[in-house]
């Protein structure tokens, strides 16, 4: 299975189960993002969501290269780009508190999945970083759009995107994308995370979280996410890009 829903003690966690992939993103896991976010958003008892990747290695390397590279038109690329831009804003507007467990490299889409969350808890050895620039497009799920209104800092974010560089954990955390640094175990970071959180009634976080979505609904967040999905699709199929991952893939064998 490309990924485990598991919802236990008022906890919905999303894991995704490549790590033999390095927890890229395919259409599997996209149809079980899909079935998360249809179960989180349907269940009342639910107190937060969790998104993290299997194994200590990745959270999740972004779409699979092997899978997606067979697009080579706009046309193509787009209806990929669009769903999953899509999935990502239901993520990020779920009525719930919504935790990145980044236990390990968030990169590219891993790295804008992230951002939708509503926090960030980062394994102090994990890298992250938006390098789809080396790749010769822009983010295509609506990470920038996320980026742009979440980070309240215009030039850091667009330093961000535009060197297309990996950092860590505590240079993530001093910009503001990284919620908190955590050492060791992943779950036991997650713990204390939300100890305190905790003792507050989940209707609590419900009636905050509304405020934040009512304010990203009054942006067109949703729709500037779908522009950015069309804007990277018109790169997609570029010489530029396909030569790009030509020259990545080629590296990976």
């Amino acid at each position: 299975m490309s990924y485990n829903i598991e919802i236990k003690d008022g906890i919905a966690t999303f894991m995704i189960n490549r790590p033999e992939m390095r927890n890229a993103v395919n259409h599997a896991v996209m149809d079980g993002l899909e079935e998360f976010l249809s179960k989180v958003e349907s269940d009342d008892n639910i107190a937060y969501a969790v998104i993290t990747g299997a194994g200590d290695r990745a959270f999740c390397s972004g779409g699979d290269l092997s899978e997606f590279h067979s697009f080579r038109t706009a046309d193509e690329a787009y209806p990929m780009l669009s769903k999953m831009a899509g999935l990502v804003y239901r993520l990020s507007i779920l009525p719930v508190p919504v935790i990145a467990l980044v236990n390990g490299a968030a990169v590219g889409g891993g790295c804008e999945i992230a951002t939708a969350c509503d926090y960030r808890i980062v394994s102090r050895k994990a890298k992250a970083g938006f390098i789809q620039g080396t790749l010769a497009i822009t983010s295509g799920w609506g990470g920038a759009s996320q980026l742009l209104v979440k980070l309240n800092n215009h030039d850091a974010t667009m330093k961000l995107l535009s060197e297309a560089k990996v950092h860590t954990a505590e240079q993530l955390q001093a910009i503001g994308w990284a919620t908190e640094v955590f050492d060791g175990d992943a779950q036991t970071g997650l713990e204390q995370f939300i100890s305190e959180m905790k003792k507050i009634h989940p209707s609590v976080h419900r009636a905050y979280k509304r405020l934040a979505i009512l304010k990203w609904e009054q942006s067109g967040l949703g729709s500037h996410m779908l522009e950015e999905a069309a804007q990277c699709a018109k790169l997609w199929e570029s010489d530029a890009h396909h030569e790009a991952v030509e020259k990545f893939l080629g590296k990976k064998r």
